[in-house]
C-alpha cells in the first residue's frame, strides 16, 4: 500500500484501484464520463492515498482552469454576497472554484483587472459592470462571458426587473397619502440605476405621483449621508433609493437632524441586504434576488463552456416590496 507520506501519483491509484490510469483521470477530471460506482470507487482510494491533482497538469491536459472569476463593482457591498455564495455553490457542483475580483466601481479598473484574470478562468460573471458594452463584447470574443444587473447585446445577462417591486412600492406610497416621490440614483454608469428610475417614473406616472431624481456622490452608506440636505429640501414625502447602502445612510443622518421616519418622511431602499432590518425603523426595500442571480449566472456560464447553450441568453427576475417599518403613512412635514 502506498505510504500517506509519500505523494501519490495518478498511477498509484490505478494500481490500488485496479483500473488503468487513464479511467483515474476520467474519474478525477470529467467525473460525468465514468460509471458513478466506479468514480466513488476510484475517489475514496485517491483520498486513502491522499492524492492530489497538480493543477498546472490538469490544466495542460484539459484544456480548462476549472475556475469561474466573478467581478463584482465593489467587494465591500454585502448586494453581492449572496450572489458569490450561490455562484459557488453551484460551480463546486461541477468541480469549479469562483474567484472573486473588486472592480472598486471604476470602468478601467475593471477592464484591466478582467484582462489580468482572462487566462486564469475558464469564464467571467460581471456583476454590474461599468464598463462600456464593446468592451464587454470584446472580452465575450476571448472567453465566456455572463452579465448579471446589466442586458447587453449578445451576451448572456441576468437581469432583476424592478418594474414588479417598484409597482407594488408605488401603490403602497400613493395609498398611505404621498404626493411626491424622490429617487436617490446610484452611479451614472449603472444601468440598474437607470432602469430602476424609468420603472419609478412610470409607476408614478401612473398612479399620478409626482416623481423627481437626484444624484448621490456614492452608492454606500456615507453617500446616503450625504444626500439627506437635498432630501430634506426637495419637499418629497417619500424617497426610494438605489440601494439599501443609501437608504441607510440617508436614515441615519435624517434621524439625527430630528425626522421622524416614517411619520415625516418614508424611505424604501432596493436590493434587501442582509441586515436590511436592523435598522430602526427596520428598512422596507424592494428586495432582488440576488442569490437566484448567482446561481443562474453560474448555470450559464458553465452550460455555455460544456457546449449544452450555444445562444445567448436572457433572464429577468421578479422583484418583490418587502413592507417593514420605514415606510408609512405620511403624518407631518419634513
Amino acid at each position: 500500500m502506498q505510504s500517506r507520506t509519500a505523494k501519490a501519483t495518478i498511477y498509484d491509484v490505478a494500481r490500488q484501484a485496479g483500473v488503468n490510469p487513464s479511467t483515474v483521470s476520467r474519474a478525477l477530471n470529467n467525473p460525468e464520463r465514468v460509471n458513478a460506482r466506479t468514480r466513488r470507487f476510484i475517489e475514496a482510494t485517491a483520498l486513502e492515498l491522499n492524492f492530489q491533482l497538480n493543477h498546472a497538469a490538469q490544466v495542460l491536459q484539459t484544456g480548462s482552469t476549472k475556475t469561474l472569476g466573478l467581478i463584482v463593482s465593489d467587494v465591500t457591498n454585502p448586494t453581492f454576497f449572496g450572489i458569490l455564495r450561490e455562484a459557488g455553490r453551484v460551480a463546486a457542483q461541477r468541480d469549479y472554484t469562483v474567484v472573486l475580483v473588486n472592480a472598486a466601481e471604476s470602468p478601467s479598473k475593471e477592464l484591466a483587472s478582467a484582462n489580468r484574470v482572462i487566462n486564469a478562468v475558464d469564464g467571467l460573471i460581471l456583476t454590474s459592470p461599468r464598463m462600456s458594452d464593446p468592451d464587454i463584447q470584446l472580452l465575450a470574443k476571448t472567453t465566456q462571458v455572463v452579465v448579471i444587473n446589466r442586458e447587453v447585446n449578445g451576451i448572456s445577462c441576468v437581469i432583476p426587473d424592478p418594474d414588479r417591486g417598484v409597482s407594488q412600492a408605488i401603490r403602497l406610497l400613493a395609498g398611505n397619502g404621498h404626493k411626491k416621490v424622490l429617487f436617490v440614483a446610484g452611479p451614472e454608469l449603472s444601468w440598474m440605476s437607470a432602469r430602476r428610475w424609468d420603472a419609478i417614473s412610470a409607476a408614478c406616472e401612473w398612479c399620478h405621483l409626482a416623481a423627481e431624481r437626484i444624484e448621490s456622490a456614492a452608492p454606500t452608506v456615507d453617500g446616503g449621508r450625504r444626500v439627506a440636505r437635498a432630501v430634506k429640501a426637495s419637499g418629497a414625502t417619500a424617497v426610494i433609493t438605489h440601494n439599501d447602502l443609501l437608504a441607510i445612510g440617508l436614515m441615519h443622518e435624517l434621524q439625527n437632524a430630528g425626522v421622524v421616519i416614517p411619520d415625516a418622511l418614508s424611505i424604501i431602499g432596493f436590493d434587501d441586504i442582509f441586515g436590511a432590518d436592523f435598522t430602526t425603523p427596520s428598512l422596507t426595500s424592494i428586495r432582488s434576488p440576488l442569490g437566484q442571480c448567482g446561481s443562474l449566472s453560474a448555470g450559464l456560464a458553465l452550460a455555455s463552456l460544456s457546449g449544452t447553450v450555444q445562444d445567448p441568453q436572457t433572464l429577468p427576475l421578479d422583484t418583490e416590496l418587502i413592507i417593514r417599518g420605514s415606510a408609512g403613512p405620511w403624518k407631518g412635514v419634513l
